[in-house]
């Protein structure tokens, strides 16, 4: 008996020293989207906010599956993703992207996974709008960068605002802000089909395919990806992954060649059209809200991270480029001058853009938390370098000069005397400056962070609600800016009493010396 054991467990050893570096060796498929883009396409799963669904996450994971790859997702916004992929951050990108001749000029794309059209829709009551020539002279909201703002551009005539997302388009269609509305038919589909102050008018609107967007050099995973798609497409997988998001149509039975009846219920859809439903009561309110707290949780220790980096590194540069400009020489006061006009002068989302998607050109890649903290933290030096320069000057000349002739060098004289001083006057503006940089992070989600905001579009879009879940990230910001308040609070008045007591020294001095002369 124990003798079969033995071998048993030999065998089965053996097969796992094959099996495992196998599965060591499994090879990644690095896919970049954008869960804000919302339903169907791919969003935070309303049971269970650290998983991500929708049609083309099925789509992405049958194809990993197929290449026998492992699909790891990464965030990136919606008019990023293309760079994004340029940048290497990731081996390809799925989120609705439309083949157009313009995105095609920077990369290729796959054979066509989905067709569809756009959706033309106006507010309930509206009995003049029926076609897209009724639209001229009047205001249409649609997705800024998509096939339907091209479509409206070309149209003219028409007043074009361009929207982040979806749900606010259409909330300013319910709301008399916009005229109508221009989106894809699955936006349209998921996000107003459930709306009763919404209706679908006029015939369908152009055609768009979407495709996989690769690498222009990467040949081999492009034929590998395409080949995925045909394999999906005959064995039937992906009309059930468009049957299950109720997203097969005429267009999509003529471009398959499919004109057979629906292969799978439609779940996924039928379970977002549950979501949608009115009757929702404050209970059922707290008790989501309350779920939101692990992804709230993890963005805001991220926003927390890159604002105290970036702000330690402000205040450290900043407080050099203070010194070069004041008591420098001119060449280098000059230098620091230049440094801090430019940054002042320009706006800090492009120097982030700068430095994630620019600096890769030359030979300079950063991650995405370095890249943030950097960009943050240079933008903020040139406004501490001026609150430090402040408090320098603010210094009296006399208390250079007597530490001078008292033998200290320059540089002991400011740390011991001038530095010391001045540090206690731009102390206030100092933790003033912290909370903006803090609501400023924000900024962070153009470079693939999902940092607090970015969590709130994020789930404000998977669940349509701004209002609440917009008073919960407000408060989370307040909570995260109140402690440093304190701190800089605590400080002042330490500092107020050192200050005082020095004062008081100094008086005492003065008093014994002029009592001292008047004796003599």
């Amino acid at each position: 008996m124990r003798r079969s054991l033995a071998i048993l467990g030999f065998a089965v050893l053996l097969a796992l020293s094959f099996a495992l570096p196998g599965l060591a060796e499994q090879k990644e498929l690095r896919w970049g989207g954008d869960t804000e883009g919302g339903a169907p396409y791919m969003f935070q799963d309303p049971k269970d906010t650290k998983r991500i669904i929708g049609y083309e996450v099925e789509i992405i994971e049958a194809i990993a599956k197929q290449l026998g790859r492992k699909p790891v997702f990464v965030q990136n916004g919606w008019d990023n993703l293309i760079p994004g992929l340029q940048r290497k951050l990731y081996d390809v990108s799925i989120d609705g992207l439309e083949i157009t001749p313009e995105h095609k000029q920077e990369v290729n794309f796959s054979i066509p996974y989905y067709a569809t059209f756009l959706q033309l829709a106006v507010r309930r009551d509206n009995k003049t709008i029926t076609s897209l020539e009724d639209c001229r002279g009047k205001v249409v909201g649609t997705l800024k960068q998509a096939y339907s703002h091209q479509v409206l551009e070309e149209f003219g005539g028409i007043e074009i605002r361009l929207y982040e997302d979806e749900i606010n388009a259409y909330s300013d269609l319910v709301n008399g802000r916009l005229d109508a509305t221009l989106f894809d038919a699955p936006i349209a589909v998921f996000y107003a089909g459930f709306n009763p102050e919404i209706k679908f008018v006029g015939p369908e609107i152009g055609r768009m395919e979407y495709g996989i967007a690769v690498r222009k050099e990467d040949k081999e995973l492009l034929k590998e990806i395409n080949g995925a798609i045909v394999a999906l497409r005959d064995s039937g997988e992906l009309r059930k992954i468009y049957d299950r998001w109720n997203l097969w149509s005429p267009m999509m039975a003529k471009e398959f060649n499919d004109y057979r009846p629906r292969q799978a219920d439609a779940v996924m859809f039928n379970e977002w059209a549950e979501l949608q439903r009115p009757e929702f009561t404050f209970r059922d309110r707290m008790k989501r809200y309350a779920g939101f707290m692990p992804v709230l949780g993890r963005a805001a220790l991220t926003t927390m991270k890159v604002s105290i980096v970036a702000m330690l590194l402000a205040m450290a540069f900043g407080f050099v480029l203070a010194v070069a400009r004041v008591f420098g020489p001119k060449p280098l006061s000059k230098l620091a001058v230049a440094y801090i006009e430019t940054i002042r002068g320009t706006p800090v989302l492009i120097q982030l853009f700068f430095i994630f998607y620019g600096l890769p050109n030359i030979g300079i890649k950063l991650s995405p938390f370095v890249a943030g903290a950097v960009g943050l933290g240079l933008n903020y030096a040139a406004y501490e370098a001026e609150n430090y320069r402040a408090g320098l000057i603010s210094v009296p000349k006399a208390q250079m000069e007597g530490a001078l002739a008292l033998a200290m060098t320059r540089w002991q004289a400011l740390r011991h005397v001038v530095i010391p001083q001045a540090f206690r006057l731009v102390l206030p503006p100092l933790t003033n400056d912290f909370i903006s940089l803090l609501k400023d992070s924000s900024l962070v989600s153009v470079i693939t962070m999902v940092d607090l905001t970015k969590a709130y579009g994020q789930l404000a879009t998977t669940y349509y609600d701004y209002f609440g879940t917009g008073i919960i990230v407000a408060g989370i910001y307040l909570l995260l800016g109140l402690p440093f308040v304190r701190l800089a609070r605590w400080a002042e008045g330490r500092l107020a009493k050192v200050g005082n007591m020095a004062r008081l020294e100094e008086e005492t001095t003065e008093e014994l010396i002029a009592s001292k002369d008047g004796i003599l």
